[in-house]
């Protein structure tokens, strides 16, 4: 028995002295959380229950040239209500719970008026301070939101919890879409003037204090130290988007009435280098058409024809050609056994000058001036092409530009076959802006323009920074050559390939047009073309430069002439109805004046328009006018014998006025610019108007004009 005792005493002794070490064990390492781990471990628990947040910057507004917004940044709104707040009183809670259900009822149907307030009541009695209302609220839901029952109290006496985030919107929808830019959420990145600027637009965001409450929701620390963003600069483009939506709708009604893949549209100005329209439309899977892709910037391809102005450049530059200068002629040459140049539409003739060949666009005629100006030595025409600047990218900001090749003599796929192919636009590849910077460069008397899409960085309406018009190449040949090569391209229009094209415009254009076989398979065939046009106009005194290339059209018609230039003269005839001052010197004022009275001596001629063209007129007939104000405003222009008078007219907003008698362009762009839509029938001045002087201006009203000339 005494020997059992011993061991129970000996068991709980050996129990005691476990228990006592463990306890010093837990002691000594409460002691060390405490006084060693302990800074660590409360920042973590902190951590968890604590951070901060990102307060998103508002982005910058991308604007057209005149401030229209093209993109621009909406705040949407995540709202949530503290329903525990101790500042809403049992009392003031339970007398206002129903119309606020009903009013959130109105506001959100997809609940009814007593689920709302049996949610309410039942995150009231739960302590929920972070109630979720409704995710990506817009700004004008919001308003009526904060008009309701409690939460018209605000934050702090009604629980309004408002969450700001941010959305891009573009309020012309697809117009300059891709070039505007946006967010390539599958790449992780931001394309066109989105991504170009990205830094002035995105501003610096701010942050403020989270807590994570139960349920795992963060919720801001009112009262914390909060820091403010700052909202990103405004960049001006030079985008007119009244004429990009005039662009547009001619490249899509000639895509769809040719069933086109795609397409593309610039317009530049010359004397700048500003993009003033830049349109790209694809076909997509439905049959319809979209800004998917920056065609115009990012896609080089093999040009054709419109090639040959480079050409006969580099022939008159470099090998001092004239442009009455010939070649012997036939309708088809032949560079190799397997190599048959022919001509679509062979010419009667035995010899054929540059100028002929190039507006008759004669691939016979420039391959044989090309090789012979530069067969021998075939690496001054690629060094010449390098020196024209057609060798190497724009470098725009933009991001994407498509790389140009041009074939030199010293590579090794370099062959007998390259030279004459090369002179017409094959064996080389290049973009539309590419082609067009050059085209411009000759309309600017060989002063290449780098390409301008924006004009300056805003910040609060402010300029804060100016781009300058840029030139990239200060002479990509002589004032002399430009200006034979502008007498070439205006020999298209007036008796080549584009003669038909702008019959009956009161502008003349200078341009090439061009049918480019496209490779399919690493082959070409008869089906797949690349229909262009490029010039500018007026052609005697150049203002914008002008690509249009359709691709792929499968209707039948394939060539620039009748597929392209249309797109082209939509745009032209826009820009001269609705700006003043665009015009031809060999053309302006012949027509555009109404004689009365004594028509048989011209005596006393009274004209109705813009007052600077009506005074102009006056001096091209040798009245002096040197006495006369020069007012930019319509009215009427009176001479009686040598005694030269004006007057003002004044119009209202509010009605239309009495148009007859005044220049189909005056008219158009007076009416435009009142809201109306004007249809024009015929050519000269105004004859009869559909709707009378003094009707009431109500704006997108149609009104139509018979002009003097059907």
């Amino acid at each position: 028995m005494e020997s059992f005792k011993k061991k129970i005493v000996w068991r709980l002794w050996f129990i005691y002295w476990l228990m006592f070490l463990l306890g010093m064990v837990i002691l000594g390492k409460v002691i060390y959380i405490q006084a060693v781990k302990g800074k660590e471990y409360r920042e973590m628990v902190k951590q968890s229950t604590f951070k901060f947040d990102e307060i998103e910057a508002i982005r910058g507004n991308i604007l057209a040239a005149d401030g229209s917004l093209l993109a621009t940044t909406v705040p949407i709104f995540d709202v949530r209500m503290d329903v525990a707040n101790p500042n809403i009183s049992k009392e003031f809670f339970n007398k206002k719970v129903d119309s606020l259900a009903l009013g959130l009822s109105k506001l959100f149907p997809n609940k009814s008026r007593n689920e709302w307030k049996s949610e309410l009541k039942e995150a009231r009695k739960q302590g929920n301070r972070y109630y979720l209302i409704k995710r990506n609220v817009d700004y004008s839901t919001l308003k009526r939101i904060k008009t309701l029952p409690i939460l018209c109290e605000g934050k702090n006496k009604g629980g309004l919890i408002l969450i700001q985030k941010n959305i891009r919107k573009m309020p012309y929808g697809m117009l300059a879409r891709r070039t505007i830019g946006y967010e390539n959420k599958q790449e992780g990145i931001l394309v066109g003037l989105e991504g170009a600027y990205d830094e002035e637009l995105k501003g610096i965001n701010g942050s403020m204090l989270m807590q994570k409450i139960s349920g795992g929701e963060w919720i801001p620390v009112m009262g914390a130290q909060r820091i403010e963003p700052r909202n990103g600069k405004d960049i001006v483009t030079t985008i007119d988007i009244k004429l990009q939506d005039v662009a547009e709708q001619a490249l899509l009604e000639q895509l769809t009435e040719n069933d086109a893949y795609q397409g593309c549209v610039v317009l530049m100005e010359v004397a700048t280098g500003d993009i003033k329209v830049i349109a790209n439309l694809r076909k997509i899977k439905d049959g319809s058409y979209d800004e998917t892709y920056n065609y115009a910037i990012a896609e080089s391809i093999e040009p054709g024809s419109i090639f040959k102005l480079p050409s006969l450049v580099a022939v008159m530059e470099y090998a001092g050609y004239n442009i009455k200068d010939s070649v012997s002629y036939q309708g088809s040459i032949s560079w190799s056994r397997n190599a048959v140049m022919k001509d679509d539409h062979p010419l009667n003739r035995t010899y054929i000058t540059l100028e002929d060949a190039f507006a008759h666009s004669s691939n016979v005629g420039v391959s044989k001036i090309v090789y012979k100006a530069f067969g021998k030595k075939p690496k001054r025409f690629s060094n010449a092409l390098y020196n024209m600047g057609l060798g190497k990218p724009l470098g725009i900001e933009i991001p994407g530009e498509g790389e140009p090749f041009i074939r030199k003599a010293d590579d090794p796929n370099w062959s007998k076959l390259s030279l004459p192919y090369m002179a017409i636009g094959y064996e080389l590849k290049i973009t539309p802006l590419q082609i067009l910077t050059f085209y411009n460069a000759i309309a600017n008397n060989g002063i290449m323009m780098k390409p301008r899409f924006v004009k300056q960085i805003q910040e609060s309406g402010i300029t804060v920074k100016q781009y300058e018009p840029q030139v990239l190449i200060k002479e990509v040949c002589s004032q002399k050559t430009a200006l034979k090569a502008r007498e070439m391209m205006k020999a298209v229009t007036e008796k080549g390939t584009a003669r038909g094209a702008f019959n009956g415009a009161p502008y003349k254009v200078a341009g090439k047009t061009g049918t480019a076989q496209i490779v399919t398979s690493k082959k070409y065939n008869k089906e797949n073309y690349n229909a262009s046009f490029v010039g500018y106009f007026p052609a005697d005194n150049p203002k914008y430069s002008l690509i249009v290339i359709v691709s792929n059209p499968s209707k039948g018609k394939i060539y620039g002439g009748a597929v392209a230039a249309p797109v082209f003269r939509a745009i032209a005839d826009q820009i001269y109805a609705t700006q003043l001052g665009v015009q031809d010197a060999s053309t302006a004022y012949t027509s555009e004046f109404v004689t009365k009275n004594d028509s048989i001596s011209q005596q006393h001629v009274s004209m109705i328009g813009w007052l600077p063209d009506l005074l102009q007129v006056n001096r091209l007939l040798g009245f002096n006018c040197d006495t006369l104000e020069l007012t930019n405003e319509f009215g009427y222009c009176e001479r009686h014998n040598h005694r030269v008078s004006t007057k003002i007219l004044s119009f209202s907003d509010k009605s239309i006025p009495n148009l007859k008698g005044m220049p189909a362009k005056d008219a158009v762009y007076l009416l435009e610019s009142m809201g109306l839509k004007v249809i024009l029938e015929g050519k000269g001045k105004v004859n009869a108007q559909s709707l009378p002087a003094g009707t009431q201006v109500k704006t997108g009203s149609v009104i139509t004009l018979t002009l003097s000339h059907s």
